[in-house]
């Protein structure tokens, strides 16, 4: 008599143990994992393209290793046009922080005063008001000193070459072998169950092929409208500020809120009259319009199915579990649950455990 436990156990078992060995090595390896995952992310976006060069007759091996190198140079080529601006603006930022923790003390302060005015000392007292305003510019001092410190940080330049030496190369490994490895993983599945894995691995791979690159794109568009449009109304920190709500954009809401509340609190401590505020505003406005209505709708289209509360739910929890490569992983690993998801409620609605199986006899 076999003493081997039932077929469904073992299965439970392996997926319970993959699971928790994949949730160790990311916990033990995630400081190291940022360069793999972002050269995973490359390979995959442009995998398409160098199926397509392998179809008009260019070596795979070839085709990837022009791609890795176009892109990377491209990226070097930005980065180095940029640096003298972004040196400066960041330099600017630096010596303008006191004043702009004087301002929004000041702010701070002329707001409690009023609401002293009108509730009275015993809701808002002069203690209260004074302490309030004093921390406001604390911790706008030590916001901006704890980003610039991020900046210029040992950690962060190690991470910053790391990427950069290791991702290319990597990326370049992955790109070339990534039929052969996809080829590999397939023939590990199951053969019972290969149909319906094939399945819902297509329906990830439709909806996160679209996400990564429409979204990749419409970060570009927005990051390089915001640069331009702020630097020519004349924002001081312009740049820096139009590159991040672009590049953030890829969170819901977020870049476009933190963008806009940065760039009209800059604007309004720059500039002395209203004018400059409103040439601002109306730049972001036009930027609202843009990503609303012209590109996401074109580029992204109905193809993603991936709410953007899943999404910014998906990027927090990602970030406070593994930091970084917790952000990069997230949308990937939101997708996949979402199919599955969904394929399990397909089949739940269609078994009898949700049907009624009187009304089915």
């Amino acid at each position: 008599m076999s003493t081997e436990p039932p077929l469904h156990v073992q299965r439970l078992a392996f997926a319970g143990v993959a699971l928790v060995v994949f949730w160790f090595a990311l916990q033990w390896f995630a400081p190291v994992l940022a360069p793999f995952a972002a050269a995973g992310v490359i390979a995959y976006a442009l995998d398409p393209v160098v199926t397509r060069l392998g179809r008009l007759g260019v070596p795979r091996g070839l085709a990837a290793l022009a791609l890795i190198l176009t892109i990377f140079a491209a990226i070097l080529l930005f980065a180095l046009l940029l640096y003298p601006m972004l040196r400066l603006q960041i330099g600017l930022l630096i010596a303008r922080s006191p004043h702009y923790a004087t301002l929004v003390q000041g702010w701070a302060r002329e707001v409690l005063t009023n609401l002293q005015d009108e509730f009275g000392s015993d809701v808002v007292n002069d203690k209260l008001r004074d302490l309030a305003s004093g921390q406001a510019g604390s911790m706008l001092s030590i916001v901006l000193s704890t980003i610039t410190s991020l900046i210029g940080g040992g950690f962060a330049i190690f991470n910053l070459l790391s990427l950069i030496v290791v991702t290319p190369v990597v990326g370049f490994y992955l790109l070339r072998d990534w039929k052969r490895m996809t080829g590999m993983i397939d023939s590990w599945l199951p053969r019972r169950y290969v149909g319906s894995i094939r399945a819902q691995a297509a329906e990830i791979d439709r909806i996160l092929s679209a996400w990564v690159r429409g979204q990749a794109l419409c970060c570009l568009f927005l990051a390089a409208y915001y640069a331009m449009g702020l630097t020519v109304v004349g924002l001081d920190l312009g740049l820096i500020v139009g590159l991040s709500a672009g590049i953030l954009s890829f969170i819901p809401y977020v870049g476009s809120i933190l963008g806009g509340a940065t760039a009209l609190g800059l604007a309004m401590a720059q500039f002395p009259d209203w004018r400059g505020v409103a040439l601002v505003g109306s730049v972001l406005f036009v930027g609202q319009i843009l990503e609303g209505y012209v590109i996401y709708p074109r580029i992204l289209g109905d193809r993603v199915e991936l709410p953007a509360i899943w999404v910014i739910f998906a990027l927090l929890a990602g970030g406070a579990a593994f930091g970084f490569l917790g952000v990069m992983l997230a949308v990937p690993v939101a997708a996949t649950i979402g199919v599955l998801c969904r394929f399990w409620l397909r089949r739940y609605l269609a078994s009898p455990l949700y049907l009624d199986p009187s009304a089915e006899a």
